[in-house]
């Protein structure tokens, strides 16, 4: 059952990584400085994601 669980979280992952890393590219590309695709839809996703825990040890 927790496997059931599990797939839909990783299925998000993959799309949101891709998504980030065509950003990613696409700054690269362009000549944009490296901080460039965290200033994006899918990079604000991510940062958001790897500051969940943060929040939750520190302020929860």
């Amino acid at each position: 059952m927790s496997m059931l669980k599990a797939i839909p979280v990783l299925v998000a992952a993959l799309f949101l990584g891709n998504w980030f890393l065509r950003e990613a590219r696409k700054a690269k590309m362009a000549g944009k400085p490296w901080y460039a695709p965290y200033l994006t839809i899918p990079g604000i996703l991510i940062i958001v994601a790897f500051m969940i825990p943060v929040y939750l040890r520190f302020f929860h």
